[in-house]
């Protein structure tokens, strides 16, 4: 027989399963299939909740503010080329190598806390900016809050910093990747360390501490070139051609500072839109030199493994990994395509024909429909002139063989030149201008020679 306790179980739970099987008011339904409806629409519910609250989040760290709004973000981004050298950190210069490690010194210059840097170095005194403690940065930075991100990819993330000082800096955070994060400072540190020119980002110091690489630089507050031509701006461009051209001038001063002014000189090696900064009187400011090369005026070139950004790497050196300032001058006539027609140097989205914008451009000049490559967000289109003579820059820099492309310096004189290309037409009209008006005509422009009898000579020809 069974218990009473056991009969008293089973009565329950046959009480609570013909409440579960009971029809309610809605549809008729079943008790047990509302309860899980409510249940599916409540995990719904906090599903949706709590991916609006990560995108919101999302959006606030990507988004700058500026003086006239907010900075578009960049629709998509381009595939960067970035295989490792194999000598980590290191450069080759008058017989020397080494890795660049601040070390501590008297003037408040230090190495890592822990007393020891995780790679081994040549310890060099570099003599520039000043060294930034962990703890300070940190504080500039509100513990390196994700609010204060103003850029981020495969080198690090950037954070907006104020100091102590009140000055605005930018942080950046090498991620230490397979040794990337050392390389990378040691580059940076080598090649700009004390560089300083308008159009080249300033470095204002670093920090070592441990295994974690930090670079301090000039904060620039207006985003970078890619996002205001590639970015939601509206149906008319902020960025007139006049803004344009001064960005390309501004940008071409600064490599040619670094190719011609400097000894060793630099060699950028990832010159593009998405590391031109912008100041707000849309001033240009070369940043991100992490991959720059030295060369001695001796060398006309050195080796290296391909490294750069796809669209933008010239041709013989992806095919060679010969490096000299002539693929500098290609990636600046890529860029200068870009700043024209406000295309990426690869989109996969046009129609083949399209996709490559060398092959698009070259093509669009050879039939004569160079208007045609004109930003059509550009409200107000430039003269005949100034496009013949900016395509005609963009043709030079892009020429097959490295050794036709002009230096940089030439080719700030060119975009500047009122007279470019017209130029031997203008000399001489101001030749003839300049001649004294009591020289005779016949000697104010030579001739060739005369020819007294005019019969004699036409039969000498028949």
């Amino acid at each position: 027989m069974p218990v009473s306790g056991e009969t008293d179980d089973n009565n329950e739970n046959n009480s609570i399963t013909h409440i579960l099987s009971s029809k309610t008011p809605l549809f008729k339904l079943k008790l047990y299939i509302v309860i899980s409806i409510l249940v599916v629409f409540v995990l719904l519910f906090s599903f949706a909740i709590f991916l609006c609250f990560r995108l919101n989040r999302n959006a606030r760290k990507r988004k700058v503010k500026h003086s006239s709004g907010l900075i578009p973000l960049v629709s998509k981004e381009i595939v960067e080329i970035k295989a490792l050298d194999q000598n980590v950190g290191c450069f080759t210069e008058e017989g020397k190598m080494g890795n660049v490690v601040p070390k501590k010194s008297r003037e408040g210059v230090s190495d890592d806390a822990s007393g020891a840097s995780d790679v081994s170095a040549d310890v060099q005194n570099i003599g520039w900016g000043r060294w930034y403690s962990m703890k300070e940065l940190e504080m500039a930075t509100r513990g390196f809050a994700e609010e204060n991100v103003i850029g981020e990819g495969g080198y690090g993330v950037v954070f907006r910093g104020i100091l102590q000082d009140g000055s605005v800096v930018a942080v950046k955070n090498l991620l230490n990747n397979k040794g990337q994060a050392e390389k990378e400072f040691s580059v940076e540190v080598e090649a700009i360390g004390k560089v300083r020119h308008k159009n080249l980002v300033g470095l204002v110091g670093y920090c070592a501490e441990g295994a974690r690489r930090m670079l301090v630089y000039e904060y620039v507050d207006n985003g970078n070139l890619e996002q205001w031509l590639h970015g939601d701006v509206g149906p008319i461009s902020p960025l007139t051609w006049d803004i344009r051209m001064k960005i390309a001038i501004g940008t071409a001063k600064g490599l040619a500072y670094l190719h011609e002014g400097l000894e060793p000189k630099v060699v950028h090696r990832d010159v593009k839109s998405s590391n031109i900064l912008l100041d707000k009187k849309w001033n240009p400011k070369v940043s991100d030199f992490g991959l720059a090369k030295l060369l001695g005026s001796e060398a006309s070139y050195v080796t290296t493994r391909v490294m750069g950004t796809f669209g933008y790497v010239s041709p013989e050196y992806a095919s060679t990994g010969m490096l000299n300032e002539g693929s500098d001058v290609y990636s600046f006539g890529v860029l200068l395509m870009e700043i024209i027609t406000g295309r990426s140097p690869i989109d996969y989205s046009r129609p083949p024909g399209e996709m490559n914008l060398v092959d698009w451009f070259k093509g669009m000049v050879a039939s004569r429909r160079g208007e045609d490559l004109v930003d059509p967000l550009i409200e107000v289109q430039p003269s005949p002139r100034a496009l013949k003579r900016a395509l005609l820059v963009c043709l030079r820099c892009i020429d097959l063989d490295a050794n036709k492309r002009p230096k940089m310096g030439q080719i700030v004189h060119m975009l500047e030149a009122d007279d470019f290309p017209f130029r031997s037409e203008h000399r001489l009209a101001q030749e003839r201008d300049t001649i004294p008006s009591s020289v005779p005509i016949s000697k104010k422009i030579p001739h060739p020679k005369r020819v007294e009898n005019v019969d004699a000579e036409k039969s000498r020809w028949r």
